[in-house]
């Protein structure tokens, strides 16, 4: 953006110059001057037209890139969530797989401990109940990323 800032700036100043040197001619050469400073108006307002579109693109580009930067920080606070369910269920599941080896121990010795398999079901319905909670979680970001989409239609 700043080269087209630079450009407008070069231009306006070519056109005061042609200007300029235009009044210095002065109304002496009647017609040429005349169609000249016609001309030079021309160009002027294809300057003004010119930075008009330049302004709208920029306003158009940095609506874009907050739209943009918001998404970005929207979907990485859900990774972030994510991750801390993934987390929550990996240290679930590793409970549960040493439960259920105390379990296995308990039984391949003929003891059967009650504490064993009611610590080993608590675990299990917490991992359930983890993988629930991640895979609504989900169920609401897809949902989330349908809604403007559907709106739309």
């Amino acid at each position: 953006m700043d080269n087209i800032s630079d450009y407008e700036r070069r231009i306006t100043a070519a056109l005061d110059r042609a200007q300029q040197a235009l009044d210095k001619l002065g109304a002496g050469e009647g017609g040429d001057s005349e169609a000249l400073k016609a001309e030079l108006e021309a160009e002027r307002v294809a300057n003004q037209q010119l930075e008009e579109r330049v302004r709208a693109i920029k306003e158009t580009q940095e609506k874009t890139v907050a739209g943009l930067e918001a998404k970005v920080a929207e979907l990485s606070k859900a990774l972030e969530t994510r991750d801390a369910e993934l987390q929550q269920i990996k240290g679930v599941n590793e409970e549960l797989r040493k439960s259920n080896g105390a379990l296995r121990e308990a039984n391949a010795n003929g003891v059967a401990d009650p504490e064993l398999v009611n610590s080993a079901m608590v675990t299990e319905i917490e991992s359930l109940r983890a993988a629930r909670a991640t895979e609504r979680a989900e169920i609401e970001d897809i949902l989330a990323t349908l809604e403007p989409i559907l709106k739309e239609a």
